[in-house]
């Protein structure tokens, strides 16, 4: 309206207003993530410092387990680099041993990350988080020592997000000048110690992160493998096809709806043409 009522300052005063607004939402853009780096780096300074780790853990590996009473247990290793969740190194285990015993289970997992030839294709981790209280953490730490590692180990208990530490076998050296200066105090439990830090805390919000990361990682595998385990079992119910040509038609035709939908030739290459016959039958007469 300015410029068509040929009030061309006003025009002008306008431009250069809007143009002034444009230029304070970059610098919030920029602001914003220039904090967030600084909010990262500071928390993995303040983990260097409250651990007294040798070097700044640019690489930490996060774990969870995940099953249902035993069933389909796995687990996940999330990998953060330099703070920020790094999805191509992550990697997942479907446990040799289905087994109700989460700290069986995590003894497992971190034997197997810990082999010669995992760590030759996958490089080390400069610290390793658990997630869960002393029990899962004592039982990743025999684990590495029976690798003969000394990676550093925490945990993470969920309750009251206490970092877990193991006196005899962390490898870390808690730093009581840098927890004090977090505003955090610390508990003794046998041979543990459990840190209390503020949870708006930057220590406490990059441990959420991994943990967090690692649980819906487990979850999600879990899952898939429930629902892999779903389909075929109207498979299993076919006389004559067990869990190997279970499998075999699965891969072949990616769901029981896939196998439903196949021809009798289509499923003969894979079965043969008796079995292919009775599977055709079953599935849809």
């Amino acid at each position: 309206q300015a410029a068509s009522g040929q009030d061309f300052e006003a025009a002008a005063d306008m431009r250069n207003k809007l143009s002034d607004i444009k230029s304070l939402q970059q610098k919030i853009m920029f602001g914003d993530k220039e904090f967030l780096d600084i909010s990262k780096d500071r928390a993995l300074g303040e983990v260097t410092d409250l651990l007294d780790l040798t070097k700044v853990p640019t690489r930490i590996e996060g774990f969870d387990i995940s099953h249902m009473s035993g069933r389909n247990v796995v687990a996940s290793m999330v990998v953060f680099s330099n703070g920020v969740s790094d999805r191509a190194n992550y990697r997942k285990f479907k446990t040799k041993q289905e087994q109700n015993d989460d700290f069986k289970n995590m003894h497992e997992t971190i034997l197997r990350r810990f082999s010669d030839k995992n760590i030759k294709d996958w490089g080390s981790p400069d610290l390793v988080l658990i997630d869960g209280g002393k029990g899962q953490l004592d039982a990743a730490i025999s684990a590495r020592n029976e690798r003969g590692s000394d990676i550093p180990f925490i945990g993470l208990a969920k309750r009251e997000e206490q970092i877990v530490i193991k006196l005899d076998g962390s490898n870390v050296q808690l730093s009581h000048e840098k927890l004090a200066e977090l505003d955090g105090y610390l508990t003794k439990s046998q041979d543990y110690i459990l840190i209390n830090l503020p949870h708006s805390s930057d220590v406490v919000k990059l441990l959420q992160r991994i943990r967090d990361e690692s649980h819906r990682f487990a979850v999600s595998y879990h899952s898939v493998l429930k629902r892999s385990e779903k389909r075929g079992s109207q498979l299993d119910e076919i006389p004559g096809v067990g869990p190997v040509t279970t499998k075999k038609l699965i891969r072949s035709f990616g769901s029981l709806r896939g196998v439903k939908e196949a021809s009798i030739e289509d499923l003969s290459l894979v079965v043969g043409e008796s079995k292919a016959k009775a599977i055709h039958r079953y599935l849809l007469g």
